[in-house]
C-alpha cells in the first residue's frame, strides 16, 4: 500500500523539463530509465529493512529462549508456617 503512494513521486522523478528561451518552448521527457532504476533502488530498500527486522526478531527469540527464571513455589508454605507461629 505504501508503494502506491511512492508511484506519483517515481513518475515525477522520471520526469526531465528542458526549457528553450529562444523559442519559447518547454520540452517534458519521461526516461523509463530513471523510474526502474528508482523503483529498483527502493525496492532494494524495502527488502533490506525487511531482512533487518526479520534479522532483529531472530536475535530477540534467541535471547528469550536463553533465559532462565527461578520460581519458588514453597514461598506461600514457607509464609503460612512463619505466620502460623
Amino acid at each position: 500500500m505504501r508503494m502506491m503512494l511512492a508511484l506519483p513521486m517515481l513518475a515525477l522523478a522520471a520526469c526531465q523539463v528542458t526549457k528553450d528561451d529562444k523559442n519559447d518552448q518547454v520540452t517534458v521527457q519521461y526516461n523509463e530509465d530513471v523510474a526502474e532504476n528508482a523503483a529498483a533502488d527502493i525496492a532494494n530498500g524495502a527488502k533490506e529493512a525487511g531482512e533487518a527486522i526479520a534479522n532483529s526478531a531472530e536475535n530477540a527469540g534467541a535471547a528469550v529462549k536463553n533465559v532462565d527464571v527461578d520460581v519458588d513455589l514453597n514461598k506461600a508454605d514457607k509464609d503460612k508456617t512463619t505466620n502460623s507461629n
